[in-house]
């Protein structure tokens, strides 16, 4: 029988992803990308300190200048600033709603793969019950329904953000069950598996040290790739119209507040549309590369 590899080659494997991805130029890149808009959204507040609020009804949809680098929107408020703290509240959003993707994907599939059975038809019946559900019409509803009461309750703006992270992180787990559940049931019929079991350890402790830790890899691309998802949810729902509340600039927020002005002042629609652009499709090509990195059967060297 084999055992789990030790810890200096497990290390090795690590290193040679990095190196792999490292060779991906559009995954760098992409990579490089998103640290900008990451640092922009996080730093970029304290160094570009105009109020996103304040209001200027004389400045109206003002075209870029040296004053307002982007413009202003209806109100006269600065886009840069908007843009640069609606940032921090959209990918706050997909980093939130992908932990609870994650979170309740990642228990599913471990239960369904380890212990099978009845438990895995059941689990995997309800994997099927949400793939089949319509996903904006149900949380178009949902929102529509409980805005108000979790607004009473937790307030407008925290209420309304764990309403859209719950409902997003919990009609987006099924793909990480899956592939959770699909590393278990090939690892759990493995040598190392068999040993350590043949020597009493308990089902808890060949889940977390030995069968988890080797099917983080693709779980680590679908987290990737969730934020992306989550981000463009978000926007969606907020360019409705039921998301965030109006004094909250997010990027799909200021989208909707600009459908009105696309000919006489583009740039209210152009630069958020700009930033969600990017920040998704520098996620999408971190994700792909992560994936041909920490993929063993990829062709890439």
């Amino acid at each position: 029988m084999t055992s789990a590899p030790p810890p200096n080659l497990k290390l090795a494997r690590w290193r040679t992803a990095w190196a792999r991805f490292c060779r991906d130029r559009m995954a760098v890149l992409g990579g490089l990308i998103l640290l900008l808009i990451l640092v922009a959204v996080l730093l970029g507040p304290v160094i570009y300190p105009i109020s996103y609020s304040e209001i200027d009804v004389t400045q109206a949809t003002a075209p870029p200048s040296w004053a307002h680098p982007l413009g202003t929107n209806a109100l006269g408020q600065d886009q840069l600033a908007r843009i640069l703290w609606g940032g921090r509240v959209s990918v706050a959003v997909g980093i939130t709603a992908m932990l609870v993707s994650i979170s309740v994907g990642v228990l599913v599939g471990t239960l369904s793969g380890f212990y099978g059975g009845i438990i895995d038809q059941g689990l995997m019946r309800l994997t099927d019950l949400f793939l089949s559900l319509p996903q904006l019409p149900l949380l178009l509803l949902v929102i529509y329904l409980f805005r108000e009461p979790v607004r009473a309750i937790a307030g407008p703006e925290i209420g309304i953000f764990l309403l859209i992270i719950l409902l997003i992180g919990g009609l987006t787990w099924m793909t990480p069950a899956r592939l959770v559940r699909a590393g278990f049931l090939t690892l759990k019929q493995r040598d190392f598996v068999t040993a350590v079991r043949a020597l009493g350890a308990q089902p808890s402790r060949i889940i977390w040290g030995h069968i988890l830790p080797n099917v983080i890899g693709p779980v680590t691309v679908a987290a990737t790739l969730g934020v992306g998802n989550a981000i463009i949810t978000e926007s969606t729902l907020s360019f409705l119209g039921i998301g965030f509340p109006p004094d909250v600039p997010t990027w799909g927020r200021m989208l909707f507040d600009a459908q009105n002005y696309l000919v006489s002042a583009p740039h209210m629609v152009i630069f958020p549309g700009l930033a969600i652009f990017f920040t998704v499709l520098s996620i999408n090509y971190v994700g792909d590369g992560l994936r041909d990195a920490l993929d063993p059967q990829s062709n890439r060297p």
